[in-house]
């Protein structure tokens, strides 16, 4: 049984980065349920030399929280508007007067599997050679969303895999016509845009991204190299749309260490990898 852990998966970790995963903060979303209610944070200061280690984790976090907001508010303006259609019939209608849809349409799902048993035991051994820990941080979204990481820490090898699966409910936050094949596009351009063109002031360096066919509805690869601290942590991305469901995998690969032996990375390899995990991950859904 995969070892069950109360957190939030992370975005970039390593020996050198204490892991992103602390158990007082509470779900990104929290504050905007209870403003200012959020338990008090007491962390301890960071270590001599990870001082640019917590930029990437800050850069992390706010990544990880504007999915899971996103989200987590597709999902409830979808049951708002579906509440809306209810007023006056026992059922919604599959689209309002004013061509927006509120139910899910054919081929659209509205649970995903479980993001640990899409991936074989052989496909992790391939590309994950060594003791492997598994975990499986805690759902963003019920049924809806699911998570699993994969961890080797064996110098000189380190990794860490991150599969995401997140099934988009019908919105009216969506653009066009807020269905939830839509919701989902909307999420996927956002993080094709995000990693083409972080944010001012992002700790996260602008990606190499390519686009994939073949594989889902739409997807696309993407790599990048994180410089912080001494340390050298080579990342690949690969995201893929299948209809309103999206799959994304993170590797990361330490490539130098400021303490310890680890490296060198292929970063070709890295890319294979998280192809593979991708595409497991996208077979399950159909």
């Amino acid at each position: 049984m995969p070892e069950q852990e109360p957190r939030w998966p992370g975005r970039f970790s390593g020996p050198d980065v204490a892991p992103d995963y602390p158990d007082e903060e509470p779900p990104p979303w929290a504050d905007l349920l209870r403003p200012g209610s959020g338990p008090p944070r007491d962390d301890p200061p960071a270590p001599v030399g990870r001082a640019a280690a917590g930029a990437l984790r800050a850069a992390a976090r706010r990544r990880r929280r504007w999915l899971i907001l996103t989200a987590a508010l597709v999902v409830v303006a979808g049951g708002l508007t579906a509440a809306i259609t209810l007023r006056g019939g026992p059922a919604p209608a599959p689209v309002t007067p004013d061509g927006l849809i509120t139910t899910f349409q054919p081929g659209e799902l509205r649970t995903v599997p479980s993001a640990c048993d899409t991936v074989p035991a052989g496909t992790v051994q391939h590309y994950l050679p060594g003791q492997v820990k598994e975990a499986s941080p805690l759902p963003i979204d019920g049924s809806a969303g699911s998570a699993c990481d994969w961890t080797v820490d064996h110098p000189p090898v380190y990794r860490l895999v991150e599969l995401n699966l997140l099934a988009y409910a019908p919105s009216g936050l969506a653009s066009g016509n807020g269905s939830a094949t839509q919701a989902a596009t909307d999420a996927y351009s956002q993080t094709l845009q995000t990693l083409q063109d972080p944010p001012k002031h992002s700790a996260e360096p602008k990606a190499t991204v390519s686009t994939l066919t073949g594989l889902g509805n739409e997807a696309f690869s993407a790599t990048q190299v994180f410089r912080r601290g001494g340390a050298v942590t080579d990342v690949a991305t690969v995201v893929v749309r299948y209809h309103n469901v999206v799959v994304s995998v993170t590797l990361n690969g330490l490539q130098h260490s400021n303490r310890g032996s680890y490296g060198p990375v292929s970063m070709s390899g890295l890319s294979a990898a998280a192809l593979a995990f991708a595409q497991a991950a996208a077979v399950a859904l159909r």
